[in-house]
């Protein structure tokens, strides 16, 4: 009995890593993107000053994320039939064009044009795939979890991208300390996409060895196109609540990590290296604060770490950030993003896990997929791009805090709606 356990908890852990595997690569080119931001504006959206070209190059950031919706309702229906293997092999494929395709552009002083139009496309490309990536992943995780540890097992698809932050923010570490400035800027920013590009491969032997859930062979129905649109047109303002429940978490996630080294670099005035730095530690705090608040939430519930850490984080973040913008430092920022990690990783610990639960179940995959999408299309993927606004039109460092401190009443405010409304289901995650 004992050795059966065992062996029962070992292809538990094996399916995890097997399908946060594709999550890892595709959240590492996300980062890249954000990490190096400068670099690229410079190869691909030459401007006749750094602001109107980082502006460009954040608003391609975020056009992979208006993708997202599109790629949840196409995909995620997809894999809703299919089944989860399937359909996250083919993610996978699609994410993997986009990376390559990045990867390998020329530079506008190449191929004008062309080169912002080709790095657009990769960026499309990979936004179409993310839209149902995590959603698949998230709900894969749901369904192989044991009894009363939902939350604790879905943390694990949000930690994967944290070990993606700290492999990034490392590899950019070790070229900032062994490359000169002037041969980063002119092609060392292309070397980590390179080290992505190669092992594409080795995930997609990863993935294919992934076993389907039990739940969804056990499902005798299978949704079509046609159906899962009607589903999603009946469902539409738990799809609307659920994007507003996830807006805390894309939001805080792409200021902490993907905006850290422009804001610490451009309007901070700190260093490259004390950036990436700040970016790889507060990698490993997520990573340890998410499997705690995905159990905790399996504890106490759902309800009360939501509403609790978005008003905490109503209340304190702009005078964090006050305090770090008032007299800017490493060791401040270091702080500041730590404590902004927390939030992340408490309330993410229990949204992902209650967005699985408030989806109906024969469409749960797309209707996680296209609100998680919609979030990080309306918050998260323009966080940079509207954080960058905001400290050029109000002139205060510190007023990136105000976006985060909405996106946390958005969070508030849809999760008092959301378990208001709750199914018997959730009611017990309350």
């Amino acid at each position: 009995m004992m050795k059966n356990t065992k062996q029962t908890a070992s292809a538990r852990l094996g399916a995890i890593l097997r399908v946060t595997s594709g999550n890892f690569l595709e959240q590492f080119d996300f980062f890249l993107f954000g990490f190096y931001a400068t670099y690229i504006s410079q190869t691909f959206f030459p401007a006749s000053n750094e602001f109107t070209s980082l502006m460009m190059t954040f608003a391609v950031f975020g056009s992979g994320f208006l993708m997202r919706p599109l790629g949840a309702i196409v995909l995620g229906a997809y894999i809703d039939k299919v089944g989860r293997r399937k359909g996250l092999i083919v993610t996978l494929s699609i994410m993997a064009a986009g990376t390559v395709l990045i990867a390998l552009v020329p530079g506008y002083a190449s191929i004008g044009l062309f080169a912002p139009l080709l790095v657009l496309l990769g960026r499309l490309l990979q936004g179409f795939s993310a839209g149902a990536e995590m959603g698949g992943v998230s709900v894969y995780l749901s369904e192989i979890a044991t009894p009363g540890r939902t939350g604790f097992y879905t943390s694990w698809q949000s930690a994967s991208q944290q070990v993606a932050i700290v492999v990034a923010a490392a590899l950019g570490y070790t070229l900032n300390t062994w490359m000169q400035a002037s041969e980063l800027a002119a092609w060392g920013w292309r070397i980590p996409f390179f080290i992505g590009c190669v092992i594409i491969p080795f995930i997609f032997v990863i993935r294919r060895s992934l076993q389907e859930t039990e739940a969804f062979k056990a499902r005798k129905h299978h949704p079509g196109a046609s159906e899962v649109f009607r589903s999603m047109c009946d469902n539409w303002r738990t799809v609307l609540a659920g994007g507003l429940l996830a807006a805390m978490t894309t939001t805080t996630f792409y200021l902490i990590t993907v905006y850290t080294p422009t804001f610490g670099k451009t309007v901070l005035h700190l260093s490259s290296t004390d950036s990436l730095v700040v970016t790889l530690l507060v990698g490993v705090s997520n990573f340890i604060w998410l499997p705690i608040g995905g159990s905790l939430s399996d504890r106490i519930g759902r309800r009360p770490l939501l509403l609790g850490i978005s008003l905490l984080c109503v209340l304190t973040a702009y005078p964090a950030m006050h305090w770090l913008a008032e007299a800017a430092s490493f060791e401040r920022l270091l702080a500041v993003l730590l404590y902004f990690s927390f939030f992340f990783g408490m309330y993410n610990g229990a949204m992902v896990a209650a967005l699985t639960e408030v989806m109906p179940q024969n469409v749960r995959v797309v209707g996680f997929s296209l609100a998680f999408s919609l979030a990080t299309a309306l918050f998260g993927g323009f966080t940079p791009a509207v954080s960058t606004l905001l400290v050029e039109a109000t002139a205060d460092k510190a007023s990136p805090a105000y976006w985060l401190m909405f996106a946390a009443v958005c969070g508030f405010t849809a999760t008092t709606v959301l378990y208001r409304r709750a199914r018997p289901a959730v009611a017990r995650n309350c």
